[in-house]
């Protein structure tokens, strides 16, 4: 039991990401918390945690003794919760990730009905298009869009992410419709300034052959919210995922082009946890609110 108490105090650490913020929310001593910790360590043989007067840090050896234990611990409060009779009530914080113009525009919408079915649940969501770290920050979640790149973490699909060719009416008629890719061209294009080949925009067609086009115009941008501006009053050619301009092209603000041809940037929209073991119902049920919200054909793509 003493070794349980170790490993519940450095889990507590690590999502409170200092001993004095552990130490607070568990009514112990900063001393009590960072001697149980050491206590843990001299007994497994192995560094935890790197120290230092500003920060903590997992090491390699943390991190997966992290995970496992997060995940041990988890099943046995899933156990004691069995005993009850309110077992499937979602209760706690649920802490989510989330980009920042996805999380404002489609994940608080679904948050904000969930938060009113569940009053025992409390939400702390943080916004951010930077990749953090789940496990070490100590988010429940993460809504990511694009490529997945951690294989240590469990992805459940909830959306398509479309690519779209569109500009505003205005630009169209001044400028003429671009009919096939390698009219693009000729035509002002914005281009993203944090893709490695931003001039590139590459297709596949209907036919299911690939092809590029090189673009070029007066935007390059890092902030989507600036290109969609710019496109509304008629400034060039914008390519975005439809969550972003889908309300814009459906009260026909924005115009678009080439539906019959894909982008290879299409990708998908995921929601991501640690582990496919223990899963806490204010999770699981909020990722199949998600997945019940978006879809295989998800609102944003009806234009």
């Amino acid at each position: 039991m003493e070794h349980l108490n170790e490993i519940a105090l450095f889990v507590q650490v690590v999502e409170c990401g200092s001993f004095s913020v552990a130490a607070e929310r568990l009514d112990l001593s900063r001393s009590a918390v960072s001697k149980a910790v050491s206590r843990l360590e001299q007994r497994l043989g192995a560094r935890l945690l790197h120290r230092t007067t500003r920060r903590l840090s997992l090491t390699d050896a943390g991190r997966s003794f992290y995970q496992r234990s997060r995940l041990a611990l988890g099943g046995l409060e899933e156990a004691v919760r069995e005993l009850g009779s309110q077992q499937d009530e979602p209760r706690g914080t649920l802490r989510i990730s989330a980009p920042v113009y996805f999380g404002v525009h489609h994940v608080t919408p679904v948050l904000t009905e969930f938060l009113a079915r569940h009053p025992a649940l409390a939400a702390d969501v943080q916004l951010d298009d930077r990749r953090v770290d789940i496990v070490a920050d100590g988010f429940d979640l993460a809504v990511r869009v694009g490529e997945l790149h951690d294989s240590t973490l469990v992805g459940r699909r909830l959306a398509p992410c479309r690519q779209v060719i569109c500009a505003s009416p205005d630009y169209w008629r001044r400028r003429g419709l671009a009919m096939r890719p390698e009219d693009l061209a000729a035509h002002d294009c914005f281009t993203y300034s944090y893709l490695s080949s931003p001039g590139s925009w590459s297709f596949v067609g209907p036919d299911g052959r690939r092809s590029t086009v090189h673009v070029s115009g007066r935007l390059r941008f890092n902030n989507t919210e600036m290109a969609r501006y710019a496109a509304l009053q008629g400034l060039g050619v914008i390519q975005l995922p439809t969550f972003y301009v889908g309300e814009d092209l459906r009260a026909q603000r924005l115009q678009a082009v080439l539906q019959d041809y894909r982008s290879v940037q299409d990708a998908a929209i995921h929601a991501l946890y640690p582990t496919r073991g223990y899963l806490p119902p204010k999770v699981r049920l909020f990722i199949d609110l998600l997945v019940e919200r978006f879809g295989p054909q998800p609102y944003w793509d009806e234009f």
